[in-house]
């Protein structure tokens, strides 16, 4: 038992031993806001409130309502889910330890902070604080009205919450507040990058580590929001256009109701069901006081923040999907040429536009063929540089402007690889070795769900804590090989010479990784795109 002062009362925690060594302090469940129940669903979060006596910390809370993609486990979690977890070496340590704060992923539509997946085992024998959260997912994270009762971004309001409540707290834990790394992956990733230009979120960390998402990701961005919640409302029987109305009625749904409704408003989005994130984070539009967590300016990055950033060898493993969904992916795509088109173009381009575009995409990956049937290696190739790569380097390129940015390519190899066991991809891929979107996640955590134990003696251990080296370097100094380190120097990142780290089985630095690729993306923009950010 260990207990803990925080600003709304007293914590009691556990002492784990650590299998692969030591042992911590496990913080679980604590409340960083008021759960965002009746008047307070769809809005900011609210501080939470001070309980009396000896409050238990020793389970999770609820994760936030959803349909979990992953788990396959149908319907889970309550809206009362506003609960961060925190793991420290030490509650009271000779020195204050840095703290790095996780933000998961699932297409803010699944997922939470618990240690199904992420699991603290492994980063904190690094002397490290972790903190993991749960947010607000889906339509009750990211519905939006444009208007003052439902403004958007509320799950993206409920991480600078926690923030704000670890900047406050985490003293008591051992923790520094003014050494602060914010991390995560995917949706988690694409967070990360916002907070580094939201200005609610100035002054709240020194570092940030956005893995395989951005800001520039076409899912990590809502088009024509307002549009998407009228076809929600209307899905559910309310035609009204009124604000009020809507918001009155979203507010009385039942939960089962708002979660995992599909409502596509574009004829390609109702042609590809199941691919599409319809809730994502929104440009805000001003309204009295309230804080705007984006304000729409993509190229204000927080300064004297030093970023991590990278992405994977094979991310469009993930969109590959199940063996029996090829056949069909690849008809569509020989048939359709729209289907190459990015969505923030889709909104802007007339159908003549979108078809040149989707040729000239179509091409470029495909290298002429008019037979697809077992193409599957261009697709994965094309989902990671649309729904990924190209995103994540724009969005270095903006950072690396003004910001100390170390950019990687994550390229390990081992049995702890199973994202593409996960989304059924390996009757496609055969034997064939590949590094997915989320296959770094369980480099860095300790997951109870995934069947993938690792012997502590094992070459893949000892991989796995040099990439975790990496990760808690660069939380405590800044810079993820400082002088003394083993192996080769990460050099900074530049716009002139565009230097990175491959991190796989061996860590090789280089410069200008996939640069054909990136260059024929960048030029898409260019050519295609009405808004340049």
């Amino acid at each position: 038992m260990v207990r803990v002062k925080v600003t709304e009362g007293l914590l009691e925690g556990e002492v784990v031993q650590n299998e692969y060594g030591g042992s911590f302090c496990s913080f679980k469940g604590i409340p960083y806001a008021q759960p965002p129940i009746g008047n307070l669903r769809f809005k900011a979060p609210e501080p939470p409130k001070p309980w009396d006596g000896v409050r238990e910390a020793k389970k999770f809370g609820s994760k936030s309502y959803q349909h979990d993609l992953f788990t396959k486990t149908g319907i889970v979690g309550s809206e009362d889910s506003l609960y961060l977890n925190v793991y420290t070496p030490d509650v009271k340590p000779e020195k204050p330890l840095p703290v790095m704060f996780w933000i998961h992923g699932g297409g803010f539509i699944c997922g939470s902070g618990e240690d199904d997946f992420y699991g603290p085992e492994f980063l904190v024998r690094h002397g490290v604080v972790v903190v993991t959260i749960n947010y607000r997912l889906e339509v009750l994270g990211f519905l939006c009205l444009n208007s003052e009762e439902v403004p958007g971004n509320a799950g993206l309001k409920d991480q600078v919450q926690a923030m704000r409540w670890v900047n406050k707290n985490i003293a008591n834990f051992g923790g520094d507040p003014n050494n602060v790394t914010i991390f995560g992956e995917s949706a988690g990733g694409a967070s990360v990058s916002y907070h580094l230009i939201s200005p609610m979120t100035k002054g709240l960390f020194k570092r940030a580590i956005p893995q395989s998402g951005s800001v520039f990701c076409p899912w990590a961005q809502a088009y024509e929001p307002r549009d998407r919640a009228l076809a929600l409302a209307r899905q559910l029987g309310c035609y009204s256009e009124d604000n009020k109305v809507l918001y009155e009625f979203f507010k009385k749904q039942p939960l089962e109701t708002l979660v995992s409704t599909y409502v596509p408003i574009l004829l390609s989005e109702k042609a590809k069901p199941g691919t599409d994130i319809y809730f994502s984070v929104v440009e805000e539009k001003k309204f009295g006081n309230n804080e705007r967590f984006f304000d729409g300016d993509f190229t204000s990055v927080h300064e004297d923040v030093e970023i991590m950033i990278g992405y994977t060898a094979d991310e469009g493993l993930i969109g590959l999907g199940p063996a029996d969904d090829l056949p069909k992916k690849l008809e569509i795509a020989r048939d359709f040429p729209e289907f190459f088109v990015p969505k923030a173009l889709a909104f802007q381009l007339p159908v003549e536009k979108q078809l040149e575009l989707g040729k000239k995409i179509r091409k470029y990956y495909f290298n002429d063929q008019v037979d697809l049937t077992g193409a599957w290696e261009p697709l994965i190739k094309f989902y990671g540089g649309e729904m990924f790569v190209a995103g994540i380097v724009r969005f270095a390129n903006v950072c690396a402007k003004r910001n100390k940015v170390y950019l990687y390519k994550f390229t390990c190899k081992t049995e702890r690889n199973v994202i593409g066991h996960v989304v059924g991809a390996t009757p496609i891929t055969g034997n064939k070795p590949m590094t997915s979107h989320a296959d770094d996640i369980l480099y860095l955590f300790n997951s109870k769900l995934m069947p993938v134990k690792v012997d502590i003696n094992s070459d893949t251990f000892k991989l796995m804590d040099k990439v975790i080296t990496l990760w808690t370097n660069f939380a405590k100094y800044g810079n993820p090989t400082p002088d003394g380190s083993d192996g080769p120097r990460w050099i900074q990142y530049s716009l002139e010479d565009k230097d990175y780290l491959e991190i796989g089985n061996e860590f090789v630095a280089g410069a200008a990784p996939d640069a054909e690729e990136l260059k024929f993306w960048e030029n898409i923009t260019e050519e295609y795109a009405r808004k340049l950010y």
